[in-house]
């Protein structure tokens, strides 16, 4: 079967910070708090003009560049988000226009904090079939807009970003193993309450509109999110024929710090071979493992011929891995 491997990384921060010391004049909190049972410092915010669109395209530009593909190349466009501009036109055909991609197929996943990996592996799929060559694919959120700021059990935890990849064939390695899985009977353990809904004939009522966020059960979503994540690394270090022993490099969804280790303990893994930016970045939803991985690789700490493992847990509930020869 044909290989399929990451040619290209990149990534997009926003420059505003929101520091926990910030966050403690907004709502009931402390930095001392924050960081003790999240591992949270700061996290980015988008401003005015940072859509969640400029965010993909600039993360996207950045892959193309790293991998040194021409974007007349790319035929196939994936963005993992949430948090799109509109329900439609979608992100990725929004990317497809502004880099000049015209020969691209372009589509959404939504998939909450496991988008990337749902993207990446159905892109993968793409290119294995034959359908598609080169793809972009994109993770980006505008996560905050979803956020009641007077919750602090949730407005300390979020942060906009986005990070992308481009995936094309190789030789050698590349993405040897995945697995993606859902638990849809727990889906009320986090979700984002709708707006209010609109009825455009009968005459509107005066008063603010509701817009949607965030909520969700921390406490019951923990448990589940360590094993699930455990899980995931377990199915598909089998289906690579690997053992846990021979990972050099963990890339996890970055939601919570102790979920992090909790899962590191359970698998029998040191923590040390885990790469963690919550600190910087808080929980960028389907953009935390994008943006993770690219700092993993820029920073040396995923080196050509590691055996490297993506995990996430997220919304839905779904969770889902992978696992790449560097």
């Amino acid at each position: 079967m044909t290989k399929v491997g990451i040619l290209g990384v990149g990534a997009y921060l926003p420059a505003r910070k929101l520091t926990n010391l910030d966050l403690e004049k907004m709502v009931d909190t402390s930095d001392e708090w924050i960081r003790s049972r999240t591992g949270i410092v700061e996290r980015r915010i988008a401003s005015e003009s940072e859509s969640t669109s400029v965010l993909a395209i600039k993360a996207a530009q950045a892959a193309l560049k790293d991998a040194k593909i021409s974007v007349d190349k790319i035929d196939l466009i994936v963005v993992g988000t949430i948090s799109p501009d509109s329900n439609f036109p979608s992100m990725a055909c929004k990317v497809q226009r502004a880099i000049g991609a015209k020969k691209a197929a372009a589509f959404d996943v939504s998939a909450a904090c496991s988008g990337y990996l749902y993207a990446l592996t159905t892109a993968k799929q793409y290119i294995q079939t034959g359908l598609a060559k080169c793809a972009l694919v994109i993770a980006a959120e505008r996560i905050t807009n979803f956020i009641n700021w007077k919750d602090r059990n949730t407005c300390v935890l979020f942060g906009d970003g986005a990070g992308a990849c481009v995936l094309g064939k190789v030789k050698s390695g590349g993405i040897t193993a995945d697995f993606i899985q859902a638990f849809g009977d727990h889906g009320d353990l986090m979700y984002v309450v709708p707006a209010e809904t609109r009825r455009p004939l009968e005459v509107e009522k005066s008063g603010t509109y509701q817009l949607p966020y965030v909520v969700m059960q921390g406490k019951e979503l923990f448990k589940i999110a360590v094993n699930s994540m455990a899980d995931a690394v377990e199915a598909v270090l089998k289906k690579a024929k690997l053992k846990s022993s021979q990972i050099d490099c963990i890339v996890p969804h970055q939601a919570n710090d102790r979920i992090i280790s909790a899962v590191a303990y359970k698998l029998g893994i040191p923590k040390e071979k885990i790469f963690v930016n919550i600190d910087k970045y808080g929980n960028m939803s389907a953009a935390s493992i994008a943006v993770a991985l690219y700092e993993a690789v820029k920073s040396k700490r995923v080196k050509k011929g590691d055996n490297v493992v993506l995990v996430a847990f997220g919304a839905g509930l779904v969770s889902g891995a992978n696992v790449i020869k560097w």
